[in-house]
């Protein structure tokens, strides 16, 4: 169900999704409108389900993390429980960040960050490819980031 917002929430949204850090008053600042209201915004925003949480995002490599790829994953059957089961399972794994459902040529899009190389491999080959209910497995290994933004255009 879609939120009704306005101007002034779309700019809360928009100043947030660059900076999630900033304090209340900066905030009010830089969307015009005073401290307590700004404040009563983006509690309706929190609790309407808009704003989903806060996070700070990290260098992966800088944590050991140098590796990302995506997996292009076709299921033996698309029955709503293989789905689902699918689903639940890449829930366990931590090498994938995110997962989406898609149509086409393959059933889920995985996007996963390792370590290195082996440790990709490893996952593809005893977790990804064993898994009951996997046909096909396309990775695709990326060679550099080359655009990074908040997910929402606003």
């Amino acid at each position: 169900m879609r939120v009704e917002l306005d101007a002034i929430d779309l700019k809360i949204l928009r100043e947030l999704q660059q900076d999630g850090r900033m304090t209340n008053v900066e905030l009010a600042d830089r969307v015009g409108i005073s401290p307590p209201p700004c404040l009563r915004r983006v509690r309706k925003l929190e609790e309407a389900g808009v704003i989903e949480g806060y996070h700070a995002m990290l260098n992966a490599p800088k944590l050991g993390f140098d590796l990302v790829a995506f997996c292009m994953v076709g299921l033996k059957h698309q029955s709503e429980a293989n789905l689902k089961a699918f689903a639940a399972a890449t829930a366990q794994w931590r090498i994938v960040r995110q997962a989406w459902m898609v149509s086409g040529d393959s059933d889920f899009l995985l996007h996963c960050v390792a370590e290195n190389l082996t440790a990709f491999q490893d996952f593809v080959i005893e977790v990804l490819t064993a898994n009951e209910h996997v046909d096909t497995v396309r990775t695709m290994l990326t060679i550099r980031q080359v655009k990074r933004l908040g997910i929402v255009e606003i």
